[in-house]
């Protein structure tokens, strides 16, 4: 399938253009995201800030492509290999968050302390091996669209996007 995109007839979007359409879909899920805390008032909870920093992550990586837009397909794999490990770092907090969701009621600790605090408290080891094992206050659905919570969806456009750092990366040519 690779080769056939690379010799099929007609223009092909350029890696740059492809890297900053990755980019710009990125600042959008962020910009919504803090819509969502700041103009509807839902506090996010720890698990939903790591989803952000992955996402914000990966947008980063873009922005790096995009900057360099590098002629050597060598330093574009790379990008490319990048934008995939940060996807599905956030990809796995995002299923995590899922499964913690798909608990039973009760079956999930209440509420802990606030993420600032342990960061503020505990090593960094610490603090991720409490906000993974989940809270009271990750196992609410707050907002569903189309029936689908925040972390799938959050989960379905990592998934979208590492897809298309891959073909941004490793199909596309500078040109």
């Amino acid at each position: 399938m690779i080769a056939s995109l690379e010799s099929r007839p007609g223009p092909l979007p350029r890696r740059r253009t492809a890297n900053l359409i990755g980019l710009l879909w990125c600042a959008a899920l962020i910009a919504y995201a803090l819509y969502v805390q700041y103009g509807l008032g839902q506090e996010p909870c720890p698990l939903c800030i790591l989803q952000r920093v992955a996402v914000i992550a990966v947008g980063v990586v873009f922005l790096a492509a995009v900057l360099h837009d590098a002629a050597d397909d060598r330093f574009a794999r790379i990008y490319g290999v990048l934008i995939v490990l940060a996807a599905l770092a956030g990809i796995g907090v995002a299923a995590r968050h899922m499964w913690i969701l798909a608990q039973p009621p009760g079956s999930v600790a209440e509420c802990g302390a606030s993420l600032d605090y342990m960061m503020d408290v505990l090593p960094l080891h610490e603090v991720l091996a409490k906000v993974l094992t989940g809270s009271g206050e990750c196992a609410k659905v707050t907002w569903e669209f189309l029936g689908i919570s925040m972390p799938a969806w959050v989960l379905l456009n990592l998934a979208a996007l590492a897809v298309l750092g891959s073909v941004a990366n490793f199909v596309l040519k500078k040109q």
